[in-house]
């Protein structure tokens, strides 16, 4: 792959207008501005990350978290950007050094298409047509769609919310750049290429834009003539998910903290373990010179040299290994190529995530109502979509939004549109829905 190729500023459904300049903001630029202020961005505020919506105590939300993501993402794209051009002096100059923008954008994208309550709304959509009332439409619909709904993904799902042409929105979704929206395909391959844990990159309806943005972008296409769609990934691609692994095991530590999962000993330990013991010393120096007494601020200290580390390992290790990048060839995550110590450190992290904070008892409150909330809504409205000549269906298919293709006739379409409007709720909207569709709420004029 050729970086030259590689960096396009063409545009998902405006092909034809290629050049035309607008103002004085690149067209990255422009892509990360319609983002900030779209709809879906902004719903990403009332959508839970790991622990509960905060009461009083704030912890990170998916808005929160993909602004951090984007401004770590940013600091990747410029640092790789300057060392690379000093190996490739020919890319000074070319959009080649607009990356950081590039992946900043990208990764405030990364999340869109999560559906409310985290991990466990996804699986609800899951389960949903694997075991629950659902799996009747498996001989109802075609292999490939039914790949896709059983293996519901966030990711293909944020590509599909980018690129899909829903009512009144035109050709090209959000209309974005090529090489913004190859950034967010983290897994370039088709749901029949899914593999056991479940990750693909784009739904069969969004198969052929992919494959187009792909083709002109040169993206390596992996498999052969028959096999499912599989492509390289955009090397850009290694930097936003490194931006957003960084942030997410460092931050849960932080709020883990806040909300006292987490002693101060526990905390400091492991964001202390990325260093050696004369760095660790310095560390808590400045900490003491700078007269910090507050525990959480202190955290708050660690965790900012912690995050500083690994963005400067990450990129590294992405400029040690860019003939690999580009040849599609390297395996794994950029944390998996960073310092021993670091590895180890974020590995201390990962485990301490699962053993306290995936298990405690506030994210799996979250996870179980969620996953009930989210299990009732695809009952009732998937049900709705495959029967909609029935009185209650016509009344819940009146509520959605105009802009799905709920009235479409076709099964297929009806039913994507059903989980494109649930999965685009927010956690307070789908509970609101819930209790609605429940009876257990009454709106109140």
């Amino acid at each position: 792959m050729d970086w030259k190729q590689l960096i396009s500023s063409k545009r998902l459904g405006q092909e034809s207008r290629h050049g035309e300049k607008h103002d004085d903001r690149s067209e990255f630029k422009r892509d990360y501005d319609r983002l900030i202020f779209s709809a879906p961005f902004r719903r990403l505020q009332n959508k839970t990350q790991v622990f509960p919506l905060p009461g009083s105590v704030f912890v990170h939300n998916r808005l929160t978290h993909s602004l951090e993501v984007a401004s770590v993402g940013m600091s990747l794209g410029n640092d790789v950007a300057r060392k690379i051009v000093k190996k490739r002096p020919e890319l000074a100059g070319t959009q080649f050094m607009q990356i950081g923008t590039i992946v900043s954008t990208a990764c405030l994208a990364h999340d869109l298409g999560n559906p409310p309550f985290g991990h466990s709304g996804e699986k609800a959509v899951q389960v949903f047509f694997k075991e629950g009332a659902g799996s009747r439409l498996k001989e109802q619909v075609s292999a490939g769609f039914w790949n896709d709904i059983t293996h519901f993904e966030g990711n293909a799902n944020a590509f599909r919310l980018l690129t899909h042409r829903f009512k009144g929105r035109r050709e090209g979704g959000f209309v974005m750049t090529y090489s913004t929206l190859a950034s967010i395909v983290k897994y370039p391959h088709s749901s029949a290429a899914a593999g056991p844990k479940g990750k693909f990159g784009f739904f069969g309806s969004e198969q052929d834009t992919y494959s187009k943005i792909a083709e002109e972008l040169g993206i390596a296409r992996l498999s052969a003539t028959g096999e499912p769609l599989r492509y390289a990934r955009h090397p850009l691609v290694y930097l936003v998910e490194a931006a957003d692994d960084i942030c997410y095991e460092i931050m849960d530590i932080e709020d883990s903290h806040k909300l006292k999962i987490l002693s101060f000993e526990e905390t400091e330990r492991l964001l202390l373990g990325f260093f050696d013991e004369e760095t660790q010393q310095r560390i808590r120096q400045r900490i003491a010179d700078e007269e910090i007494t507050d525990n959480n601020e202190k955290v708050i200290y660690m965790r900012a040299c912690a995050i500083g580390k690994l963005e400067a390992e990450c990129t590294e290790a992405f400029v040690r290994h860019e003939e690999e990048i580009l040849g599609g060839r390297l395996k794994g995550g950029l944390t998996d190529y960073i310092s021993d110590r670091s590895r180890q450190a974020y590995g201390q992290c990962s485990q301490t995530s699962f053993q306290k904070i995936y298990n405690s008892k506030p994210v799996l409150d979250v996870e179980l109502s969620g996953f009930k909330i989210m299990e009732t809504l695809m009952a009732t409205m998937v049900d709705a979509a495959v029967n909609p000549e029935r009185y209650y269906s016509r009344q819940l298919i009146n509520r959605v939004s105009s802009q799905y293709h709920i009235d479409s006739p076709e099964l297929e379409t009806r039913v994507m549109a059903m989980i494109d409007y649930i999965s685009g709720m927010t956690d307070i909207y789908a509970l609101d829905i819930y209790q609605k569709i429940n009876g257990t709420s009454l709106p109140i004029v």
